[in-house]
C-alpha cells in the first residue's frame, strides 16, 4: 500500500491525479502543512467500515423461506423479589 500526500492547492489542480493515487492506497490531503482529509476508493471504504446488512436485508435475502425455523416456546416464570 502506498500513501500519497497532496495539498489542497494540488487536489484543486489535478483530481484525476488524487483519483488514480487511491488505486495503490489512501491518499491525504492537507491544509496549510497538517492532514486534514483522506481520500479513499469506495473499495478501500468499504473495507474500512466493514459495512453490514441491516436485518431487514438479511431477512429478505432470496431462499429464506426454504429455511425452516422453529424457536422453541419459553416459560418465563414470575417470582417475587429477594430484597434481604
Amino acid at each position: 500500500m502506498t500513501i500519497t500526500t497532496l495539498s489542497s492547492r494540488e487536489l484543486n489542480h489535478d483530481v484525476t491525479r488524487a483519483k488514480k493515487a487511491t488505486k495503490s492506497g489512501p491518499v491525504f490531503i492537507t491544509d496549510r502543512g497538517k492532514p486534514s482529509h483522506v481520500l479513499l476508493s469506495f473499495d478501500d471504504y468499504q473495507q474500512l467500515t466493514k459495512q453490514r446488512r441491516s436485518i431487514v436485508e438479511a431477512l429478505a435475502m432470496p431462499g429464506l423461506a426454504e429455511i425452516e425455523f422453529e424457536p422453541p416456546l419459553v416459560n418465563i416464570g414470575i417470582r417475587p423479589a429477594d430484597l434481604s
